[in-house]
């Protein structure tokens, strides 16, 4: 007797894995820059990474993420192995990471694509950058919520990545559950707080056919939530 197959965990058979080489930053400075940050994120965040039912892998991904803290793409991106790091660009918001030059260098070393939401939509949507960007090379790592969240509660999930999941149905759509980052660097504070954290990686989902954008994005959201007790 053959075995049902759960649309929902079962990886569509477009989907291939991309073994790609390794992509190295734009020179020597953001690189040393970018072992420092990773450094600083160790030591700030003193993160623990757990994966259930997924295995680190170089395909092509997209992690998504609760949202709490300025920290949490730079935590994030430092916490996946080395080989994954190098092919994966955090999206972060523009009007924090390009303010000044400083934060522009910084968010270059950890690879970021920063998004303005307002200054493309008129001419692209934040979607369309983003797939004409990774190409078939990079995965990212976004933030549904769109915003951060101010008590550490997830609040409902942005389009975007109903979008994304849309326009790329062979990408892996990788929930991730992040713990306590919003203690480590609260809204309005400059400096982090050393503290421990968590991260909690969970199986891969993706869009089913004919699949409503609510329940889609209400399903991704329970995916992230539901690591927190995983």
């Amino acid at each position: 007797m053959t075995a049902a197959i759960d649309p929902r965990t079962t990886k569509p058979e477009s989907a291939t894995e991309r073994k790609r080489p390794l992509a190295p930053l734009q020179d020597w400075r953001h690189k040393l820059t970018g072992n420092v940050i990773i450094a600083l994120a160790r030591f700030f965040s003193g993160y623990t990474v757990r994966w259930v039912d997924c295995q680190p892998d170089t395909c092509q991904r997209i992690y998504f993420a609760n949202h709490t803290s300025h920290l949490d793409a730079v935590v994030l991106w430092s916490a996946l192995p080395a080989e994954i790091r190098n092919l994966t660009r955090p999206v972060a918001a523009k009007d924090y990471w390009g303010k000044t030059p400083w934060k522009r260098f910084l968010a270059c070393s950890f690879n970021a694509m920063l998004i303005d939401r307002k200054e493309i939509k008129v001419h692209q949507s934040p979607v369309d950058l983003m797939i004409r960007e990774i190409e078939d090379i990079y995965s990212l790592i976004v933030f549904p919520e769109g915003g951060r969240a101010e008590d550490g509660t997830m609040g409902e999930f942005k389009s975007g990545i109903y979008y994304l999941a849309k326009k790329r149905p062979d990408l892996e759509l990788v929930p991730v559950y992040m713990e306590n980052l919003n203690r480590i660097l609260p809204r309005g504070e400059f400096m982090p707080v050393p503290l421990l954290s968590s991260i909690t990686v969970g199986a891969p989902i993706w869009l089913e056919a004919g699949e409503p954008k609510t329940e889609f994005l209400n399903r991704a959201r329970e995916a992230v939530r539901a690591l927190k007790e995983a």
